[in-house]
This record gives structure tokens, sequence and C-alpha cells, in this order.
């Protein structure tokens, strides 16, 4: 099914560039942007066709809203030209073609055309997530879609349509949570473009989030969310440092945020990881389900007494979000999915010889085996440097 989507979307209106084409000029973009509204619908109709494990009215909202969004964008040179922005996010805006070029050709991360187009129409629509668990443990609910495997949240750009999926689930005895997310990507499927709230952020974050999205496009691991969102955290956290020292020097403010931030991610993680073991440790015990539930509620008070402590030494604001809602096991795993295993992937770049891009090529081959890639990569972090195996190497062979 999937090789039939993929063939139905390389021959109908997959429009990347060869690397010999030049940049198109505004009349070739709206070429592309009529070839775009002309296939489209065709595509979205044939994805609701063959999606029969997924509910068709999601789909068609999704892939309406992602079209809105590029059928909306203009080149970033024609931003730039209409001189539309006011100076701080003309700056930004100018860094983008930078931090590509950065991440391709210094990080390896994979060639594409996001990120030369710009969204800049007001009220853009917001992007909600919905994440969703069982309450007597830690364990993600999970929704089947094509090519991209099992999701553990669904995207809306719709508020109330958002809140009405909450509302079935919790009907179910789900616990819920809804978020907003910045950005996303659609894993090189389209151009992505640049969406004016990134350029109304601060640059740091900026760099940190096309990086990442970047890292989604270039390995993307179907149905191995925990693996592929922690990755994208450390190529997005540790490529914006080296960005920043290359671009700007080591003694910028630019840098020096993205160090704190470094340092603020890896006392969060290990707060999260810890929290998630302790729950984990609870749920496999031989309590009742009832009793499972009124001793979750103390270590979630436990938890925020503690986080309350590890204030102070936060150099950052990035988590100063965190427990602003009510904890259950959807914010926690929500959460956890980008921040619980960053001092693993730390270890593992490290393993590297510090190569972000020696450790995506590594992962490329190390992801094409089925198992769970998490503790596929704690094994391969704990082995002696001396007794490497090949990934494709099986054990007692």
């Amino acid at each position: 099914m999937d090789k039939i989507l993929r063939h139905l979307i390389d021959s109908a209106f997959k429009m990347k560039r060869p690397p010999s084409e030049k940049k198109p000029a505004p009349s070739q973009y709206s070429k592309r942007q009529s070839m775009l509204t002309k296939f489209l619908p065709p595509f979205l109709f044939a994805l609701l066709l063959f999606s029969s494990g997924c509910r068709l009215s999601y789909l068609f909202h999704a892939a309406a809203g992602q079209y809105r969004l590029l059928n909306g964008s203009i080149p970033v040179q024609k931003a730039l030209d209409d001189d539309i922005l006011p100076p701080d996010q003309k700056a930004r805006l100018l860094l983008v073609a930078k931090i590509k070029d950065f991440g391709e050709n210094e990080l390896g991360l994979q060639k594409t055309d996001s990120y030369e187009t710009v969204f800049l129409k007001s009220g853009r629509q917001p992007i909600y997530t919905i994440s969703a668990s069982p309450k007597d443990r830690l364990q993600h609910k999970t929704w089947d879609f094509p090519i991209v495997g099992k999701m553990p949240y669904l995207g809306f750009f719709d508020l109330e349509k958002t809140k009405k999926e909450g509302k079935q689930l919790s009907e179910k005895n789900f616990d819920v949570f809804i978020s907003m997310a910045g950005a996303y990507s659609t894993l090189g499927w389209f151009a992505d473009p640049v969406t004016q709230n990134l350029l109304e952020g601060t640059t740091p974050a900026l760099v940190e989030i096309i990086l990442h999205e970047m890292t989604h496009t270039t390995l993307y691991v179907p149905s191995q969310g925990a693996f592929n969102e922690s990755l994208a955290v450390l190529v997005g956290k540790m490529g914006a440092l080296k960005f920043f020292e290359k671009t700007f020097g080591p003694s910028h403010p630019f840098t020096l945020e993205m160090k704190a931030s470094i340092m603020d991610e890896r006392i969060f993680s290990r707060f999260m990881a810890s929290l998630m073991e302790e729950l984990n440790i609870l749920y496999r015990s031989k309590l009742t389900y009832k009793g499972k539930i009124i001793q979750r509620e103390q270590v979630f008070a436990r938890s925020l007494k503690k986080f309350a402590t590890l204030k102070k030494d936060f150099k950052t604001d990035a988590f100063s979000g965190f427990g602003t809602v009510p904890l259950n096991n959807a914010y926690i795993l929500a959460v956890g999915l980008y921040h619980s295993h960053f001092d693993l992937f730390e270890k593992a770049l490290k393993k590297k010889g510090g190569s972000i891009k020696e450790l995506l090529l590594f992962f490329k081959t190390f992801s094409e085996n089925d198992e769970d890639l998490i503790q596929r990569t704690q094994k391969w972090v704990e082995e002696p440097l001396f007794c490497h195996r090949d990934p494709e190497e099986k054990e007692g062979e």
C-alpha cells in the first residue's frame, strides 16, 4: 500500500528540483503553485482511498490544512524584496538559508526544497496535538498511518476538533493531553515553509527547530516515536550550538544561550527519565487498578516538589511550563517523548567522536532493524569500543 502511495506522489506532483536546476523565478514558482492546486486534490483522494486503517475524516482535515499552508506560501526572496517584515524578523528570515546550508553540508542532513518559502498570512491556524494513555500504565495510544506507521499523537488545525477527539478519548477512560506544536515536518514529501511564528520567536529557537525538523526528513523510522524525537532533539540542540559557534563565534550571546539550553535539557531529561521510571515501577506492581491510581497521584505530587527545587538550576525558561496543567500519563508521555533520552543520545554522539554526520550515517544502517531502537541504542552505547559489532551482525554470530 505504501509503495502505491509513494508512486502516486512521485508521478503526480513531486516537485523537487534536480541538483542541476536553478532556483525558480517567481513566475516559475507560480507555475509550481498551479501544479500543486491541480494535483493535490487527486492525491488527497488517493491517500484517503488507501488509508482504510485511518479515519478518513481526520486524514482529509489534516491534508486540507497542509494544502492551505503550502498554497498560501511565497518564496523567501519575495518576502525579503517586498520588505514586509519588521527588522528582527527579516534578519531571522535571512538566516534561514545559512541554517539550511549548514545542516546539509556540515551535519549531513538531507537536501530538500523546504524552508525556501514562507507563510506570512495573519491568523495562521495553530497546530494542535493530542496524546492519550491508559490511566494505569505509561503506554502511548497510537494511531496507524500510511508510510509513517504508528504515531503517538494526532495533529489538528482546529481546536474544536481537537477537543472533540479529547472528549471521546476521555469517555473511554484515557488520560488526555492537548498542546500546540510550533512546527512540524512532512518528511520531505512537501517543501515545508518557514512560518511566521518561527520568525516571531528567538533566533536560537529558529535554528534549533529548523535543524530538528530537517533531522526528521533525513532519518525517520516508522513507529519509533521516541527514537525519532530523541535524535531530532539532539541534532537540533547540538547542531544549533555548532552553527552559532561557527557563524557568530564562541562568545556570542546566541552561542551562550544555546549552551545554557543544552545544560537545561540535561537536567530536565534526567528528571523526566526518573519520574517515568518511578511510574513504571508502580504500574508494574501487583496493586489493584484503584490502588495504582491513588499511588500515582502521590508520585505526581512528589515530582512537582522535586521539580520546584530544580528550577534554581535552570538557566533558561524553556521548561518553566512543566506542571502548569494537572499531571497525567498522557502529559508525562508527551513530554517524555522528547525529553527523557538526551543523556543516551549524547553518549551515542560521543561514541561517534562528536560528529553528527557520522552518527546519522550510523543510525541509518542501525534503524533498518525492527526492534525497539531506544533499547538497541542503549545496548550499543554500553558496548566497549573494542567490542563494537556491525549493527547488521546478530547476537551469537
